[in-house]
């Protein structure tokens, strides 16, 4: 069977078995959804190549929303890579977004939404790059899965070990400031993989629109672990 109906198939057979990734509460906290595509006119040169003012609007839509925490992006064709040469190539520049964004405040808790053990981690000390990465490993029933964990402090990174075992709804990490997370607004990137292809401590997050089909078959849609409720969504022009 194909691995994306095996694990949409786990999820909705061990629903007991699936965490949380933060602090989240359907009943009292909302989600914003932020549009960082084109289609977001906004999103101005000014305003992705200055951390502070895109930290600024970011917060903005948040507490003008009365939410929590933003989030979005996976399979997202976004502009705002091309404030770093990180995401350029010698032909197409990279622009597609492979994982979730968990858009909040720096410190924020992050959680192991299931069991297993730490796969590997490391700084990707890079401007516009993850910062402080943990990748986790989890076997679900004979399906072997990871999930990663970008934009991190620092500290998270501190006591861990390769193998060290990780149970469901443990804290594995805090929100990095914008010092330490590759020169980003506060957020988690997170991400689920098939198959690492013998990458440690690091994991492409990005690609070329053009190889969308190739990177969607190792990484499925992390909503299936995160089961968030509906986002609010003020439109294109407000993202």
């Amino acid at each position: 069977m194909d691995k994306h109906k095996l694990l949409a198939n786990y999820v909705n057979n061990h629903p007991e078995a699936i965490g949380k990734v933060v602090d989240f509460d359907a009943a009292n906290d909302r989600l914003f959804q932020l549009d960082l595509t084109a289609a977001n006119k906004e999103l101005t040169v000014e305003l992705i190549n200055n951390t502070g003012l895109f930290s600024q609007w970011v917060n903005d839509k948040l507490r003008d929303n009365n939410c929590h925490y933003g989030i979005g992006g996976y399979m997202e064709h976004r502009t705002i890579y091309a404030f770093s040469s990180h995401f350029d190539t010698e032909d197409e520049p990279r622009r597609l977004h492979l994982g979730v964004d968990i858009w909040g405040n720096a410190g924020t808790t992050i959680y192991a939404p299931l069991d297993g053990i730490v796969h590997s981690y490391q700084n990707n000390n890079h401007l516009g790059d993850y910062g402080p990465t943990i990748i986790l490993q989890h076997n679900l029933d004979g399906l072997e899965l990871y999930s990663l964990y970008g934009h991190l402090s620092r500290e998270s990174l501190s006591g861990l070990y390769v193998g060290m075992p990780i149970s469901r709804d443990q804290q594995i990490a805090t929100l990095g400031d914008i010092e330490e997370n590759g020169n980003w607004p506060p957020h988690l990137h997170f991400q689920l993989m098939f198959d690492m292809e013998g990458k440690k401590g690091d994991y492409p997050g990005v690609c070329k629109f053009s190889e969308k089909e190739i990177w969607q078959r190792n990484i499925p849609d992390p909503g299936l672990i995160l089961r968030f409720p509906d986002a609010v969504n003020a439109g294109a022009v407000s993202a």
